[in-house]
Order: structure tokens, then C-alpha cells, then sequence
């Protein structure tokens, strides 16, 4: 986090500087485009072609604001938003885990879930827990460091998984869709995959394949996450705009989210939206 978002400081300067400092930020947001920050190459949330659910979701916000939209490309890897945001070359991120310090979050406007991806119709298509025993002794693919990992360690799974890279920039390296080409070639059981990633490839790619969301998994790490914008540090004008637009057009954010096949939970994680907690 840069020295400039951190609360240190005296009172009174605080006091004397707020209105000025927020002045400042926000006079960094463009006022004559939607400059959003995104990667070129991570569909099917993002790409240049446009065909993302993220670039459609940019493409509602700019039509909104009435304003052009451009974006500035970069991976979504390391570096991301000291490349992006940090350098006032871009004003948005379309999706962003909520409660992470390196931007400013709107409201959320999804909530989703790592989900099993596994063969349809076949032994493991009614599994819904990684603590399910119809799971010992199979070898399961899973990102690197993400969430799921936890939970198969936990339940003697992980000494069989095939790990996949986390951080990758996907011009050159695309481990999530060699995942599913592994499973559809069975060389693993099955996929514990990020639901807004495995939801719209199964959808569009796999129609064989089953994606079942992790939520009744009751240890930590949660397997659900709220996804919001993400704008600068101290953009707090920006952020309410934004939080205004998102609330105004919720259910059009749903329906793409829907169509591209993304599997949508309610707030607390505990349930497909719509459906009973």
C-alpha cells in the first residue's frame, strides 16, 4: 500500500487536508472515457476481443456513464495494479476479490465459489464436499496455493493432485484449460477450479463435464468469495458512483454473469442465488 493511502498522520492535518486530498484523487479518473484496467489474454473473464464476461460487464458501465470505453492491457499477474491503477493510466478493475488493500472495493455485485469439475453423469457427479470418501485414492488437479488446497490436505488428498501454476500470464501459459483437456482425456478425476473460470469454459467447451460450487464446506479457508470493482486508493467519490451504477443495474450484471455460465451464490456463500440459504 503507497505511503499516501495509509491513516498515519496528525489529526489536525488530517482535519485541514481531507476535502483537498479527495479532490486531488479524484481528479485522476478520467471524465471523457471508462478507462478500465484489464488483462488481454484471461478469457473467459477478460480479452481483447471483448468476448469476456468482464469486458461485457465494462462495456454496461461505459454505456451507463455515457463515455467511450478504453482499456489499458496488462496480465493479471504480478505487477497487475502497480502497472494499471498505480500508474493513473486506467480507472477501473472490473473484478476484484473483496477486502484486498491494494485497491479501493465498490459494493460487491457477485458472489460465486470454487467449484469440483468433474465428468458428468459418472461415479463422482453427486460429490459436493472434499471430504466426500468416493474421493480417496484420485488424483485431482488444483491451482497452486489456491484455497481448495487447504481443504485436500486436510482430507489426505493432496499427496495424489496434480498441481497447476497460479500465476501465469496467459499469452504464453494457460494451465486452467490444460486442467480440463486433462480431465476430459482422464489423466485426473477431477478439477477444483475458481466457479467463474470453470462455469463459463464448461459452458462453452465442455458440455460433458459436471461443475458442482463448494458450499458446504464448513472449515477454513471459505471457498466463496464476494467480487467487486476496484478502483484507487482514497477514490471514495468514484467508488460511490460506481456502487449507484452497480446497484441500478444488478440485474443486468446478473444476466450476463448467468449467461456466460457463471455460478452465482447468494451473499453468505450457503446456496445458488435465488435457491433457500
Amino acid at each position: 500500500m503507497p505511503v499516501w493511502a495509509k491513516t498515519f498522520g496528525i489529526f489536525l492535518l488530517l482535519g485541514l487536508f481531507a476535502s483537498g486530498a479527495q479532490a486531488q484523487t479524484s481528479d485522476l479518473v478520467s471524465k471523457t472515457a471508462l478507462r478500465v484496467c484489464a488483462d488481454p489474454a484471461n478469457y473467459p473473464l477478460s480479452n481483447r476481443a471483448g468476448e469476456g464476461f468482464e469486458n461485457k460487464i465494462a462495456e454496461l458501465i461505459a454505456a451507463e456513464l455515457e463515455l467511450p470505453l478504453e482499456y489499458t492491457w496488462f496480465p493479471m499477474a504480478t505487477g497487475f495494479i502497480r502497472n494499471t491503477l498505480r500508474t493513473n493510466s486506467c480507472d477501473l478493475v472490473i473484478a476484484y476479490a473483496q477486502g484486498h488493500e491494494m485497491v479501493l472495493n465498490t459494493n460487491h455485485y457477485f458472489t460465486s465459489a470454487y467449484t469440483l469439475v468433474v465428468l458428468g453423469d459418472g461415479e463422482l457427479d453427486e460429490v459436493d464436499t472434499l471430504s466426500d470418501v468416493r474421493l480417496k485414492g484420485l488424483t485431482l488437479g488444483v491451482v497452486a496455493g489456491s484455497p481448495p488446497a487447504t481443504h485436500m490436505a486436510r482430507n489426505g488428498l493432496i499427496a495424489r493432485a496434480r498441481a497447476y501454476n497460479l500465476v501465469v500470464d496467459r499469452r504464453y501459459e494457460s494451465p486452467i484449460p490444460d486442467m480440463l483437456e486433462d480431465l476430459k482425456a482422464g489423466e485426473i478425476d477431477g478439477a477444483l477450479l475458481w466457479g467463474p473460470i470453470s462455469g463459463p469454459l464448461v459452458k462453452e467447451h465442455y458440455p460433458a463435464l459436471q461443475v458442482t460450487p463448494l458450499i458446504k464446506e464448513t472449515l477454513p479457508p471459505r471457498l466463496f468469495f464476494r467480487i467487486t470493482m476496484g478502483v484507487r486508493q482514497g477514490e471514495k467519490v468514484w467508488a460511490r458512483k460506481l456502487n449507484s451504477l452497480i446497484r441500478r443495474n444488478q440485474q443486468e450484471i446478473n444476466a450476463l454473469l448467468m449467461e456466460a455460465g457463471v455460478p452465482l451464490m447468494n451473499d453468505m456463500g450457503t446456496g445458488l442465488l435465488g435457491e433457500p440459504n
